[in-house]
């Protein structure tokens, strides 16, 4: 079937039983200064992505050394193994909705997030929040490209043992050389992965999720056999209760918990597109998200919980706990899983989004591979191992404040596309200027001011907060940068989002009419 666009325009979109939009050849300008091969909508026929490749993509981005400290850090601050994993479930279940509605458009139109952004924020404007977005990615992957390369070194340097050349090694920049050379190796495999585009990514996924959930299970095996059992950590009393002292660390450690793949809800068309309907995107993401980050936390509790009884202490970090194995042979297995995490997790949350982003900048000076290029430039240039020194600065305070600032964006993308369009959209316009999405000269201003609103209410009360001793442990007001907002800082991604979806709707006066699918 087929439907006619607006009156005056040629588009033509035809609709396949799926409810997934194509568009006709010619339906906008060739030469579109908005529209590249990257940008375009992914023709039918290449959106072919089923449920296994959407949970391997999950189980591959969630499997990684920072979702298995996740569970220390609810630990530490005084949950039972019990209440730190229903922490992590339950961040990530409410996660998932956000996740789903934004993914809804991918294999419906089969654009990207920088794209779908057009809708709400006008064909200019779109650039705000994909800049933002593709900034927090470029830092991060630098920051995991970096971790990548030290578990190279890291692990290398067990096998060759203590006061070998490779440990030894003479310094550059306060680091042994072979540090570096790891570093570059690992930033050149992901080069050589992102460089063969999409289907290289969800290849890495397919393969990389069975080999490391069977790593992390063999760990769990091994460190069972060495202790005999588990016991002390999952016998460890909680010291908040379940009474008030729990649900004052509750709340904003489910904050925490959903600002870790909070970004990803809001970019998640890029991979969305490639769907082969929506079925296969709800049900992979519902399959792959909340389960691997429940069952991931349970077994990093487990292990922990038996090197605490082999070791005498409870030793977090995978990575570690591998280079104390007596084999050589199950160091190299415990190093090979340990960077396919890494790199699976680096390149399609931290790569892919940047690629496209910065395409939707300039599209035709910029394609998907040159974004990905640049996006890699920029990671190394911010010089993330000095970024690893001082993370209270940056990655707990800058990239924590830019995070929060996304949950806004992600409300405005869900008001516009579920509640003010009703999933419709003009698909050429998205790609044409002078379109309803033109707005003024390519902005719209409502979507500026629900984003700057919600921005002020999810980031205006950020604090640092202050020891014993009254030093700051960031670079915040210890009362908040705007101290009556302070109470909603530790929910300030939630917080951003309510309110621009209130506001957005409200500014754009309920619902716009949509071409229909049929």
């Amino acid at each position: 079937m087929t439907e006619t666009a607006p009156t005056g325009s040629p588009t033509v979109q035809s609709v396949d039983a799926e409810g997934r939009i194509e568009l006709a050849p010619g339906a906008f300008p060739e030469d579109s200064p908005f529209a590249n091969e990257d940008l375009r909508p992914v023709p039918l026929a290449e959106r072919r992505w089923t449920t296994y490749n959407f949970a391997a993509l999950w189980i591959g981005m969630a499997v990684n050394v920072p979702s298995w400290t996740l569970a220390a850090g609810l630990v530490a601050l005084g949950m039972d193994w019990k209440q730190s994993v229903l922490t992590i479930a339950l961040g990530n279940v409410i996660v998932l909705l956000p996740m789903l509605l934004t993914g809804h458009a991918g294999p419906k139109y089969g654009i990207p997030f920088p794209v779908l952004a057009r809708a709400s924020f006008g064909l200019r404007g779109a650039n705000l929040p994909a800049l933002l977005r593709g900034l927090v990615a470029c830092a991060w992957f630098g920051i995991q490209t970096w971790i990548g390369g030290q578990s190279i070194y890291f692990l290398a340097g067990k096998l060759s043992g203590a006061g070998s050349w490779w440990t030894d090694a003479g310094k550059v920049g306060g680091y042994p050389w072979t540090q570096w050379l790891c570093f570059l190796l690992f930033f050149a495999i992901e080069i050589v992965i992102i460089l063969r585009g999409m289907d290289a990514v969800r290849r890495l996924e397919n393969w990389a999720a069975p080999l490391m959930l069977a790593g992390a299970v063999a760990l769990l095996v091994w460190i069972a056999n060495k202790a005999g059992g588990f016991g002390p950590l999952l016998d460890q009393p909680s010291q908040l209760g379940w009474g008030a002292d729990f649900w004052k660390v509750f709340f904003p450690a489910l904050m925490g918990m959903i600002g870790f793949w909070s970004t990803l809800s809001l970019n998640i068309p890029d991979f969305t597109r490639f769907g082969a309907g929506q079925k296969a995107q709800v049900w992979g993401q519902s399959l792959g998200l909340p389960t691997t980050m429940a069952a991931f936390a349970l077994l990093s509790v487990l292990v922990t919980s038996g090197a605490q009884a082999v070791y005498g202490e409870p030793i977090w970090d995978p990575s570690q706990l591998a280079a104390r194995m007596d084999s050589t042979i199950g160091v190299l297995f415990a190093l090979f899983i340990l960077l396919l995490a890494t790199l699976s997790t680096n390149v399609a949350a931290n790569l892919v989004s940047p690629a496209y982003d910065l395409s939707n900048l300039a599209p035709k000076l910029i394609n998907f591979r040159t974004g990905a290029l640049i996006a890699c430039c920029i990671g190394v240039g911010i010089f993330p191992w000095k970024l690893i020194e001082n993370p209270d600065v940056y990655i707990f305070t800058w990239l924590g404040t830019v995070g929060g600032l996304l949950g806004t964006v992600v409300g405005i993308l869900i008001a516009d596309y579920w509640l003010v369009r009703r999933t419709h959209l003009d698909l050429s316009g998205l790609y044409t200027e002078g379109s309803r999405y033109w707005y003024n000269s390519g902005w719209n201003w409502r979507a500026l001011v629900a984003f700057a609103v919600g921005a002020v209410l999810a980031v205006g009360g950020s604090y640092s907060n202050v020891d014993a001793d009254g030093n700051k442990a960031g670079p915040f007001p210890a009362d908040g940068l705007i101290p009556f907002l302070k109470p909603l800082a530790d929910y300030g991604w939630a917080v951003g989002l309510a309110a621009s979806v209130l506001l957005y709707v409200v500014l754009m006066g309920g619902r716009e009419r949509e071409p229909k699918d049929v």
